[in-house]
């Protein structure tokens, strides 16, 4: 099994690109079955989750060329509208071809999902829209199954809170259902906002993108036809390269990425003590020799990001004072404490709160990964542990970052991916 194996200390310096968003290509991805044509897209990241999604799509039946960062999909061969346990239970993300395949083909089985270990995330609230919207559904065998035999109807859809997975396969259900769709309480993130446009741009009407409030005139039914999509920038991967330069005291550029979609995480940055240059789609940062504590609490978009918080604890094992962070989205988010704290950090935990007290000194050991991000924080203390860390299965990395050691080798990092077995 493959690990990342990091000698502390190195100074990073230089200009990187950031991938396409993950997050917004799966979506994306399952939105094509919206449509019986061929549909091109490109920035792909080159990471596991994409990978599984089109070959889920391939099982399906449909087409699917890929190479690099594009891939054309043609989903007017898919001849099955059952997405098996064994493809589902790998990424949480494949529970999206639940609305897209109900919508087209007025019935669908698709398994219970699996994906990162970070706490409870029920599909309750997409069931329930899709309900709202004329389905009949159960739960049996481990599958939902569910039948809409003469189409989705429009409806208006009231989340109790905001979810992001339920928006999409809200907003790719109503694309094709019989009449208007209201979702009220709905996701802002950036990668709803491009699923909404890529579905206006195949003629849906759609107002409201980017608020909390989204109306949807459905085609009743007619597929869609997509231009070429291009996939936005990965905000999280943006961010976990910033958070790179800061706890390694860097300056370093990332070049192809929306300033705007990680304001947070650069005001947060700037709190402790950090200063940044942005010109156009390029933002470089430079780090402080001495990293000022910060207070952060996790919140939906555009509040500081869950995806981004194991990367900030690890910034603030640097910081000259004590850090208070307090995750209120996941209440499993927190597994990377431990390893963290194999590796000399100080770190206390009371219910969703964590007190980030300041240590003169990480020290190189062997950590295991938990989930995605919590992989990346590893990564990030390891850069300025003393000696070697080897962090073990970075196959969670896998899902979500694009060639991670790569880049930061690029940037001066002396980082390793080696294999155990």
């Amino acid at each position: 099994m493959d690990f990342l194996q990091i000698k502390g200390g190195a100074k990073l310096s230089g200009a990187i690109d950031i991938s396409g968003a993950k997050n917004a290509a799966l979506p994306v991805i399952a939105a094509t079955i919206l449509s019986n044509q061929p549909v091109t897209l490109t920035n792909l990241p080159n990471v596991v989750d994409i990978r599984t999604l089109l070959k889920l799509l391939k099982i399906l039946g449909a087409e699917v060329e890929h190479q690099d960062t594009v891939a054309t999909i043609n989903n007017g061969t898919i001849n099955s509208t059952k997405a098996v346990y064994e493809i589902v239970a790998q990424m949480r993300a494949s529970i999206l071809v639940l609305g897209p395949l109900l919508a087209r083909f007025g019935e669908c089985e698709v398994s219970l999902p699996g994906g990162c270990a970070i706490g409870q995330r029920p599909i309750d609230l997409h069931l329930k829209a899709l309900e709202a919207m004329g389905a009949k559904i159960e739960i049996k065998g481990g599958y939902v199954r569910a039948e809409a035999p003469e189409g989705l109807q429009g409806a208006k859809i009231i989340f109790d809170k905001i979810t992001v997975g339920g928006t999409e396969n809200t907003i790719m259900a109503a694309a094709l259902a019989h009449g208007t769709t209201t979702i009220v309480n709905a996701a802002k993130e950036p990668e709803i906002v491009q699923l909404c446009e890529m579905i206006a741009s195949a003629g849906v009407g759609i107002e409201g993108i980017g608020s909390s409030e989204i109306v949807i005139e459905g085609t009743g039914g007619k597929p869609l036809l997509f231009p070429e999509i291009e996939i936005i920038p990965d905000r999280i991967e943006a961010g976990t390269y910033l958070c790179a330069a800061a706890i390694t005291n860097s300056t370093i550029t990332i070049n192809r990425v929306n300033a705007e979609h990680i304001q947070a995480s650069i005001d947060k940055l700037e709190v402790m003590g950090c200063t940044f240059e942005i010109k156009g789609d390029s933002i470089t940062i430079h780090g402080t020799d001495r990293l000022k504590p910060v207070s952060l609490i996790t919140t939906e978009y555009p509040g500081f990001p869950t995806d981004m918080q194991a990367q900030f604890m690890a910034v603030a094992t640097m910081a000259i004072g004590e850090s208070v962070i307090e995750e209120r989205l996941f209440e499993n988010r927190f597994m990377h404490v431990s390893e963290l704290n194999r590796l000399g950090s100080d770190i206390w935990l009371k219910g969703n709160i964590a007190a980030v007290r300041p240590v003169a000194e990480l020290y190189g050991a062997d950590v295991m990964a938990t989930d995605l991000r919590a992989s990346s924080a590893l990564v990030l203390a390891g850069l300025v542990a003393k000696g070697t860390t080897n962090v073990h299965r970075i196959y969670h990395l896998d899902r979500g970052y694009d060639n991670l050691e790569g880049k930061l080798s690029a940037l001066g990092a002396n980082i390793v991916r080696l294999s155990d077995s």
